[in-house]
């Protein structure tokens, strides 16, 4: 038997350095893969290596320090249990996967990153050629975590003239801070000041998530995951100061093909892709797929009416937006999965 044992699946890059993971050869491979398992069966290969490590567990060789969540492994798995540990580089992208189609199969296509215990025929031959039926393979993730700081919020304003009026429509937008977390309601502040004769019929936010895929090509594609209207009025020569709230969910993007998340495990589930944070000093193109967002606040302004048809025209701001998940408190427990191929 063959049995890989991992204290926990979720490793934290913090920015600065990545946590380490923590039996024979092992293998931790970070790969984007861009098109579907059942092309590789037909000899093409969808599926790109970003960076690869490799170690000998048996015999011994590098035994690494042992951590607490080491003790505790060796403690559950026995005598004849290796322990290994990986350094991954805090310049690798995190684990994001492309929401499938609901016809899609197989994995998804994104970053991920998995860890590959095989036994070897050869000695030193990285390349050998393994049987599926003498490897045990679990998928890891790396995630990144809000800062502990946060920062003031954006803000924008635009001021339009119109056609057949002397005094232009005011519209600025802000955020209490500049970045919120998944499921966290966003408060909007909005003031209107209509100088104009025109008349604002309604007010609707956007949310649009950017997509930029750098590794393999210049692909770059912008879905909107949250969009709501608001009845709001603003007649000629009125105000408005109110604040709205938006909460951009995944739970109500669940049918559009190719939307960033964050990586999952099996088929547990995840949320919209958190916003990529770029290290100082690291090349965006490393980084696989980067992920951004930004809220548009549109003003809808009635023109005239004509033969009763309503010409309008639009009046709007973009804000950033980060989304992130929050750091937990305290220290994770160690959970123990395993994975047997007999």
């Amino acid at each position: 038997d063959l049995t890989l044992y991992l204290g926990k699946r979720d490793y934290v890059d913090h920015v600065t350095a990545v946590d380490r993971v923590g039996v024979s050869f092992v293998q931790l491979a970070c790969a984007f893969r861009y098109g579907s398992e059942d092309l590789d069966v037909m000899g093409l290969c969808f599926r790109k290596d970003i960076w690869f490590e490799q170690t000998q567990i048996y015999p011994e060789c590098n035994k690494p320090q042992l951590s607490a969540m080491h003790e505790t492994l060796l403690k559950k798995a026995g005598d004849n249990a290796y322990p290994f540990s990986f350094e991954i580089p805090n310049n690798l992208p995190c684990s994001v996967s492309l929401q499938p189609g609901p016809d899609d199969k197989g994995k998804a296509c994104g970053v991920d990153f998995e860890v590959k215990t095989y036994l070897a025929m050869e000695k030193n031959n990285p390349d050998e050629k393994i049987e599926k039926k003498d490897t045990a393979r679990l998928v890891i993730r790396k995630i990144q975590y809000a800062p502990s700081q946060v920062g003031a919020g954006p803000k924008a304003d635009i001021c339009k003239s119109f056609m057949m009026s002397d005094k232009p429509v005011h519209l600025e937008a802000s955020l209490d801070k500049d970045l919120y977390f998944h499921g966290e309601t966003i408060p909007i502040k909005i003031k209107i000041n209509n100088e104009s004769n025109k008349t604002v019929k309604k007010i609707k936010i956007t949310v649009d998530q950017t997509t930029d895929i750098v590794l393999y090509s210049a692909d770059k594609y912008t879905k909107a995951v949250l969009c709501q209207e608001f009845g709001e009025t603003v007649d000629a020569n009125g105000t408005l100061d109110k604040t709205l709230s938006i909460t951009p969910l995944l739970s109500d993007n669940k049918e559009k093909r190719g939307l960033a998340l964050d990586g999952r495990l099996k088929d547990e589930d995840t949320n919209l892709a958190s916003t990529t944070m770029l290290p100082q000093g690291v090349e965006k193109e490393v980084l696989g797929i980067l992920v951004s967002y930004k809220i548009k606040i549109n003003l809808m302004v009635l023109l005239l009416i004509v033969w009763f048809l309503f010409l309008h025209s639009d009046v709007t701001v973009e804000l950033p937006l980060n989304l992130m998940h929050p750091k937990p408190e305290g220290t994770f427990s160690i959970i123990n999965t395993h994975f047997r191929m007999s």
